[in-house]
């Protein structure tokens, strides 16, 4: 008698990918296991043990390991079934992700090289990636790691690896909206016939069809090279029809604010934006002595102290240190966060000596009064303010994560102007690169809303010392 043939086992579909998650991960995005699509995730025993260790503390991080702890539980609470063969997320996850969850519920021998001590949680994690390269070898195994030296190591032992990319607003940050716009030379012949203009708050207005006119964004700011006479900005956009005014001239020392005058064309486009009523969220991205806080701040005074726009200046940055910490610091929070307002001490310094006027006592009576219109405040106590009628400045805002930076940007209350200033080439926070910063994402996300406007400033105007530093350095 025939023997009957063995049940084929049933193929697994090699198109849906596996991707185990390091811990880092779901630190960094507790959304992140809802943000794989069709594929697979598995999560090794090593990363809820992490995520366990971390979830103690009132940091970024420990409020992100908690989250990811509950986001897991509700995952797995919404299972009745056994878990072995993997918990479907598309109810969970409100049909974000169609894949499937996996926790890992047996144990694994670690198949490591000997150098690799399997006591690590990382090597462990590794472990896993190779086992279940084995057991499944016609489906990709994707390990999905912030770590750099994970992803190394993985790609050493012969495992894919690759940065968790979700949350990157942009892949190169070259491509980042820079808040201006050359025209070409030829831009009035093409663009010039049955063109309107008009006068208008002392602004001549310009009302233009043609093929660029649709490319623009509001308060975008315009430029023809050769041309020094000319500068607009973007005041509305409707199909192929462009309306944009003329500037005001900040250069000119009639046009001063608090002092200070525009030493570039980008500089001045950063005063239309800041001494614009109009403008809610600013954006202000720049090398080290490009001008952004010494702006701001002149234009935040002569909006507080001279047209009385807003209540008050309040100023706060993201506490985290170049060099090591240095510890707790006595006082109050103001008292507390001066250490980490040099810049602020730095540029008030150079605002009150624009009135040359005044003598000692006059320029020691206007710091009396500059410093009772300034409140410094830590990013730590910001969850559920609302500020009314001020004017917040939020400094070195490329470390901020972009949840972050929503937290922040939705305590403005009414007749508020929030301006953020950054460098994304200093990051300073671990997990976060020039793609994923807060900062990129506002910049993306608010570009050509009427009531925001964003301006990248590209000459330094410290000195002839700190240009050529940062050239040959």
């Amino acid at each position: 008698m025939a023997r009957k043939p063995a049940a084929k086992p049933k193929s697994e579909p090699a198109h849906c990918k596996i991707f185990v998650l390091d811990t880092n991960v779901l630190m960094h995005d507790p959304t992140s296991l809802y943000r794989f699509e069709e594929h697979d995730v598995y999560l090794p025993i090593m990363t809820l043990e992490e995520l366990d260790n971390n979830k103690k503390g009132m940091s970024e991080i420990a409020r992100n390991a908690r989250q990811a702890t509950r986001t897991l539980d509700e995952i797995v609470s919404s299972f009745e079934n056994g878990i072995e063969s993997g918990i479907p997320l598309d109810g969970p996850s409100k049909k974000l992700a169609s894949g499937r969850l996996f926790l890992q519920t047996e144990a694994i021998a670690a198949d490591l090289p000997a150098a690799l001590p399997t006591a690590k949680y990382d090597n462990q994690i590794l472990a896993v990636v190779i086992h279940l390269q084995r057991k499944h070898p016609r489906r990709p195994v994707i390990l999905v790691s912030k770590d750099i030296n994970m992803r190394i190591k993985a790609r050493a032992l012969g495992l894919e690896a690759q940065d968790y990319f979700n949350d990157k607003v942009l892949e190169d940050t070259d491509l980042l909206y820079t808040g201006m716009r050359q025209l070409p030379a030829d831009f009035w012949d093409k663009h010039g016939q049955g063109m309107e203009s008009w006068k208008q708050d002392g602004h001549t207005m310009y009302r233009v069809k043609g093929p660029l006119s649709s490319q623009m964004l509001v308060n975008e700011f315009l430029f023809i090279d050769g041309d020094p006479n000319f500068a607009a900005i973007v005041r509305n956009v409707a199909g192929k029809t462009a309306e944009f005014a003329t500037l005001t001239d900040y250069s000119h020392p009639k046009n001063a604010v608090w002092g200070i005058t525009a030493r570039n064309r980008e500089q001045n486009f950063a005063l239309n934006l800041l001494m614009n009523p109009a403008v809610d969220f600013i954006t202000l991205l720049g090398q080290a002595g490009t001008g952004k806080t010494l702006l701001t701040l002149a234009a935040g005074l002569t909006q507080v102290l001279e047209t009385k726009l807003y209540a008050e200046i309040i100023m706060t940055r993201v506490t985290v240190p170049v060099g090591e910490d240095i510890g707790f610091l006595p006082g109050t929070e103001e008292e507390k966060m001066t250490p980490w307002m040099g810049a602020l001490e730095d540029n008030l310094d150079v605002l009150n000596k624009t009135d040359e006027g005044a003598g000692d006592w006059g320029r020691a009576a206007t710091m009396d009064l500059i410093r009772s219109r300034i409140k410094v405040k830590s990013l730590n106590f910001m969850r559920g303010r609302t500020f009314l009628n001020k004017y917040l400045i939020i400094d070195e805002a490329q470390n901020l994560t972009p949840k972050q930076m929503k937290t922040l940007i939705t305590r403005a209350g009414p007749g508020t102007k929030v301006v953020c200033l950054g460098n994304i080439a200093q990051i300073d926070t671990p997990y976060l690169t020039e793609g994923s910063s807060g900062l990129t994402y506002v910049v993306d996300r608010f570009k050509g809303w009427d009531h925001s406007g964003h301006i990248t400033l590209q000459r330094g105007e410290r000195s002839r010392l700190a240009d050529h530093a940062a050239e040959v350095l």
